[in-house]
């Protein structure tokens, strides 16, 4: 019995490791539950110039979700979009490696359309990932959303591999 309870352990162990290292394959999270908590959040978005809402949920690697939301500015560069700012949140956390995030938005808090992410936010997120595996969603609700790779959104991308040769 002992035995047996000391090889589930092992197997707990090094499957929490392989989890927490990253090896989790992108395509095993729950899509529903992340374009939800985006949508959730979308409430705390901050945009009384354009009253265009967005909020943004990103999955890391080690499972942690983190939102974030647009935040205007009367002086508009100074404001933030959701996607940056939940990448911004999860990266002051201690975390490194995005695999997924998703996105909502619209005007005065509705959602009618997709709302893609920006080139700057495209640019943040390649810092981060790896383009070919991290899941962007951009979704109207829970069963009505767009997925691409960060690859098909940001071809030929320059990120921290070009300065490593």
């Amino acid at each position: 019995m002992m035995k047996r309870i000391l090889v589930l352990c092992v197997i707990l162990m090094l499957t929490l490791c392989a989890f927490a290292e990253g090896s989790a394959p992108a395509a095993d999270f729950d899509r529903a539950s992340l374009i939800q908590i985006a949508i959730d959040n979308q409430k705390n978005s901050y945009a009384p110039y354009s009253h265009y809402n967005v909020s943004a949920a990103v999955l890391m690697d080690s499972g942690e979700i983190y939102t974030g939301v647009n935040v205007e500015n009367a002086s508009y560069p100074a404001g933030i979009c959701a996607e940056r700012n939940a990448i911004i949140h999860a990266i002051g956390m201690g975390e490194k490696a995005i695999v997924a995030i998703a996105i909502v938005g619209g005007p005065n808090y509705e959602i009618h359309d997709y709302c893609a992410p920006c080139g700057i936010c495209r640019q943040v997120m390649r810092e981060f990932c790896v383009p070919s595996e991290m899941k962007v969603i951009f979704a109207k609700s829970v069963d009505d959303y767009k997925e691409m790779t960060l690859e098909e959104l940001l071809p030929e991308s320059f990120g921290p591999d070009a300065l490593e040769k």
